[in-house]
């Protein structure tokens, strides 16, 4: 029994781990899956996670403590959704080629956070510090056996998610709107037949997935980090869109894909604390790996909305 605490308390902190690196890729993924339900991809998620990074940084920065927690979230859901209103306004409005656009988007957000923090933090390469919001455990459930701290010792932005993703399944099954949604990623035609607006509709997914993407940026900087460094979505925003896949574009399906790749990554955190004598390069890689076996293994038995990616729907 003694030789098997310390075991026990490694798989508790790989699972905490986990769900940490987990948080954000879920609530870009979860974004991304509305976007994809409507017929539309957007591979800008990766600007708009960036461009939420460093609203949250400037909103951070407005007030000390919980005042800048709220802000930077705050700052960063809305830096994300103005990326979103970028792409919605070529992809969805002028019909251009997706993702062409999207790509545009990352590479343009990925430019404009690097210069904007040059322009107004200096160049010297200073650390800077954010508030953050530490762990919130829930009395009672942290106490649980292996999964109590993994699942309720996290912040409290995690704590949504837990909300959110059923409220989305059931969203998209039982209310007017989501059903709609729906229509609109599987047969456009129709859904405009029966009345639904297909452009205002798209638009709208379009927009909270940027929401909810700067909010997945936005906590990387002030529920884990405590600091922005150019480029840190490191890749994030395309991980999320095979998350999505991999979730076959059910929010439920998404929340454990986006844990299963949160695994992934915490995987470096593990074998670390075993000692394995490796370079830490190889750790980072796992989530990559996972994203091109997910693309190669799972993508091609997946069924995507029947009009993702088209170009050409009715107005």
């Amino acid at each position: 029994m003694t030789a098997a605490l310390p075991a026990l308390a490694a798989a508790g902190s790989f699972l905490e781990a986990a769900v940490r690196t987990a948080t954000p890729l879920a609530f870009a993924a979860l974004g991304e899956t509305l976007v994809e339900r409507a017929g539309v991809i957007n591979v800008g998620l990766e600007g708009v996670i960036i461009a939420g990074a460093f609203g949250a940084l400037v909103g951070a920065g407005l007030a000390p403590g919980s005042a800048g927690i709220a802000l930077g979230f705050a700052a960063g859901a809305l830096a994300g959704l103005a990326t979103a209103a970028l792409f919605a306004a070529f992809a969805v409005w002028l019909r251009t080629d997706q993702i062409i656009t999207g790509t545009a988007v990352t590479l343009a957000a990925l430019g404009v956070t690097g210069t904007l923090y040059r322009a107004l933090y200096g160049t010297t390469g200073a650390t800077l510090v954010t508030p953050t919001s530490g762990p919130l455990p829930l009395p009672g459930l942290v106490a649980l056996p292996l999964l109590g701290r993994a699942l309720f010792a996290q912040p409290p932005i995690t704590y949504t998610l837990y909300l959110l993703a059923p409220a989305l399944a059931w969203a998209l099954r039982r209310t007017h709107a989501g059903l709609a949604l729906r229509a609109v990623g599987e047969r456009p035609e129709a859904a405009a037949a029966a009345g639904v607006r297909t452009r205002p509709l798209q638009t709208a997914a379009v927009l909270v997935g940027g929401l909810l993407g700067g909010v997945a940026g936005a906590t990387l900087v002030v529920a884990q980090a405590g600091t922005f460094v150019e480029g840190m979505s490191a890749g994030r925003g395309f991980i999320a869109i095979a998350v999505v896949v991999l979730g076959r574009w059910q929010p439920l399906g998404v929340m454990a894909a986006a844990l299963l790749f949160g695994a992934a990554g915490a995987l470096q955190y593990l074998f670390q604390a075993m000692g394995w004598a490796l370079p830490y390069q190889l750790f980072l890689a796992g989530p990559y790996v996972v994203t091109l076996v997910v693309l190669a293994g799972v993508a091609g038995r997946a069924g995507p909305p029947a009009a993702l990616g088209r170009r050409k729907l009715v107005a």
